[in-house]
């Protein structure tokens, strides 16, 4: 069963609260998201770990109700750079 994007928005926004999150349908599909992170919380952290606190946020579901989602991460000092 996929998920639905407002689904992965709603889990993330609980595990990192300060999160501006935008999540893209890639395929139309409701199995192949993006999701763009942009969180305080990742000053100081590796992209790795940016990362794994995305997929703690998403309680286990990864590769199991949600199958695909390319996560790109950043703090807002360097969401103003790009």
């Amino acid at each position: 069963m996929a998920m639905e994007a407002s689904e992965i928005e709603r889990l993330i926004l609980e595990g990192i609260p300060d999160a501006k999150v935008t999540i893209e349908d890639l395929r139309g599909d409701g199995d192949h998201y993006a999701a763009y992170v942009i969180s305080d919380s990742f000053v100081g952290m590796s992209r790795v770990q940016q990362h794994q606190l995305v997929y703690k946020a998403l309680r286990g579901r990864m590769g199991n109700e949600l199958h695909a989602l390319a996560l790109h991460t950043g703090t807002p000092e360097k969401a103003r750079e790009l």
